[in-house]
């Protein structure tokens, strides 16, 4: 009930209150004449009348009064009756809303249940399929105690084949020591050099694949000077039974240069980051680049078209060789924890080998192995077939290279403790250690070298020498100057005429 509607109500009330009140007084006009003529002979009761009159009429202005009172308690009857209806009007729309949610908690609560039913079908379903795999897991499991065996096995046979080889190191030195003895008593100059190399070489052409090599002459003078890179050098190779030298920069090239003239054969292009390491496939077909924008780059020699852009690391390229027996077999490493196999004939890669620490070099020691120097100091060899470590063993606080020999005899790391470690490939034992006074690793690591005979190490310095020791001279060292920064790299041609190394201005020096 609206206040508009109150107000008319209460003045029709009040109108006709006043038209009761304008009758009365006219009733009273009107029947005053008789009043007055019956007073008269009724004087005697005149007073009693009036007293009648009177309290008749107190008790018609109590009507009045009274009626006053049930039209204005009229009035607010009617309007709580008014907001009653309004109320009950808003309670039944509420009572239809709750009825509309209820009817759609009803639906929801429908549909939660088919769902419901759903999720229980595909927990029982997973169940089901756990139940699968902890069946797979426990023949896996089984396989595995079976491999361990089997490895075990392999192991003992190979602690057996240890033994036999120590046997024969054990004859060759009583051989050694019986030569000596005669050679001394005939008076032959060197008799311990000479000794060694006779001894030595029985050992080496008892084993198989055994390669005969000549002696590595040192070199002493500076032949050539090539200005080769801007902003540094940092790998170089010499192409497999050739003179011909390999080298990578800075400036994302690759170039081929003429080491008797100091003449450029070709220049290869086509990578997107700087080169950090290079290897030469074994047939001098393909150059390979390792590359600071996380790929590999892949040339062919004759006419240098890029073959191949290798992507799969997900951080820098940091060294890269190639396989010597299997053509087409390249051996990666990166800043990604990862060493990767690659197929040089499909440019995929064919296996890829996780390692706890980061893997700064490595190198292939034969057609299934795969040698690595890593962050945390340790050398490792890598089964590439199974794609495990088959040893590992300490080297260095960190070790920045490795390298082998020829012969395949021998691996040499260099780490930042200032140390070259030269390590028996059969025992992982160390066989040498070589330092000098002078002899400081560049910042990031320097690549040092092996001669071809096995016999001499040649290592670059950040003061711009290069230091090369003898292995069988008692580590005598010699020392070549003439680079104006820190030698970053160093490499033996394989027919053992030539040294060359590199620097940080890139500058490119061949020694003979």
């Amino acid at each position: 009930m609206t206040s508009e509607e109150t107000e008319k109500g209460t003045l029709a009330i009040k109108r006709a209150l006043r038209a009761l009140r304008r009758r009365h007084l006219v009733e009273e006009g009107a029947h005053a004449p008789a009043i007055d003529a019956l007073s008269k002979p009724f004087a005697t009761q005149s007073f009693e009348w009036k007293e009648k009159a009177e309290k008749l009429e107190m008790e018609l202005q109590q009507c009045y009064k009274a009626q006053s009172r049930m039209s204005e308690q009229l009035v607010v009857e009617v309007a709580e009756c008014r907001n009653l209806k309004s109320l009950a009007q808003e309670k039944e729309a509420l009572i239809t809303e709750l009825q509309n949610n209820l009817y759609q908690t009803s639906e929801e609560n429908t549909q939660l249940k088919e769902d419901l039913q759903e999720k229980t079908r595909a927990v029982d379903l997973l169940i089901a399929e756990n139940q699968s795999l902890k069946s797979q897991l426990e023949d896996v499991l089984a396989k595995l105690r079976a491999a361990e065996a089997e490895n075990k096995n392999l192991i003992d046979r190979w602690m057996l084949e240890k033994m036999k080889d120590a046997e024969r190191l054990n004859e060759a030195n009583a051989m050694y020591e019986e030569m000596l003895l005669k050679l001394r008593a005939a008076g032959i100059g060197d008799i311990q050099q000479n000794a060694q190399k006779q001894a030595d070489g029985m050992i080496r052409r008892a084993e198989a694949g055994y390669l005969d090599f000549n002696d590595s002459p040192l070199p002493s003078i500076c032949k050539v000077t090539i200005q080769a890179h801007q902003g540094g050098c940092g790998s170089l190779a010499f192409q497999h039974n050739s003179d011909r030298l390999v080298s990578g920069g800075q400036d994302r090239t690759v170039k081929i240069w003429d080491p008797q003239t100091g003449a450029l054969i070709s220049s290869l292009q086509g990578s997107v980051g700087s080169v950090l390491d290079l290897a030469v496939t074994n047939e001098n077909r393909s150059v390979v680049a390792a590359c600071s924008s996380n790929n590999l780059c892949v040339w062919e020699v004759n006419g240098g078209r890029l073959r191949h852009t290798l992507t799969g690391h997900v951080n820098k390229v940091c060294s890269v060789d190639a396989s010597r027996v299997a053509a087409f077999t390249v051996a990666s490493a990166s800043l990604d924890h990862t060493i990767k196999l690659w197929d040089l004939n499909t440019g995929y890669c064919v296996n890829t080998i996780m390692s706890s620490s980061n893997c700064n070099s490595l190198a292939f020691v034969d057609r299934d192995t795969v040698c690595s120097g890593h962050v945390d100091g340790n050398l490792r060899l890598w089964d590439i077939r199974r794609g495990k470590c088959t040893s590992q063993v300490a080297a260095h606080p960190q070790v920045t290279f490795v390298c082998v020999s020829k012969s395949g005899n021998f691996i040499l790391t260099s780490g930042k403790d200032n140390v070259h470690n030269l390590f028996d490939i059969r025992t992982l034992e160390v066989c040498g250690t070589f330092r000098a006074s002078g002899n400081q690793v560049v910042t990031g690591g320097s690549r040092p070298c092996i001669s071809p005979d096995g016999n001499s190490i040649a290592a670059g310095s950040s003061d711009g020498n290069i230091h090369i020791w003898s292995r069988i001279r008692d580590g005598a060292v010699t020392v070549l100057e003439g680079h104006s920064s820190a030698v970053l790299s160093c490499t033996w041609s394989e027919r053992g005429t030539a040294v060359a190394s590199a620097d940080r201005n890139g500058n490119i020096y061949i020694w003979t």
